[in-house]
């Protein structure tokens, strides 16, 4: 059984959890803590689903407008928690908290072995997303 509320992680605490999750491949190396400080700190949601001792076992982090569109940047479970509803529940949430499914379109950036959990929830590819990316990107793993 899980909980899912509107809070601030704290770095520490989400560092921790990306080492759990998929998450932890997404980030560049450079400049990694302080970036995920201000992630952190800056995201219009910002929710996290907590098993019943409290442990941190699902994340989402977005951007919205609260008026027409919400950016997911961050959605993970725990490995161990995983096909449970979780993930599910975040963006219901997070969909919920950014206006509603009759006002927000959703959009994010999806892992490839992600793909199929997104489609589940009725997401489709959109061709029309245009990137200007010039960012020092090391890749690597949270651990």
């Amino acid at each position: 059984m899980y909980g899912i509320s509107s809070e601030r992680l704290t770095a520490e605490e989400y560092i921790d959890f990306l080492k759990r999750t998929d998450l932890g491949s997404q980030y560049p190396r450079e400049r990694f803590e302080q970036r995920i400080e201000r992630l952190l700190k800056n995201a219009s949601i910002s929710l996290a689903a907590r098993d019943e001792a409290g442990r941190l076992v699902g994340v989402l982090l977005g951007l919205t407008d609260f008026a027409y569109w919400l950016y997911v940047t961050d959605l993970g479970v725990d490995r161990a928690c995983q096909r449970q509803g979780i993930g599910r529940a975040l963006m219901k949430a997070a969909l919920e908290a950014a206006g509603g499914e009759k006002d927000i379109a959703v959009y994010l950036i999806a892992n490839e072995n992600a793909v199929p959990f997104y489609e589940k929830l009725g997401m489709e590819r959109a061709g029309d997303v245009m990137q200007y990316n010039h960012v020092d990107w090391t890749e690597f793993v949270v651990k």
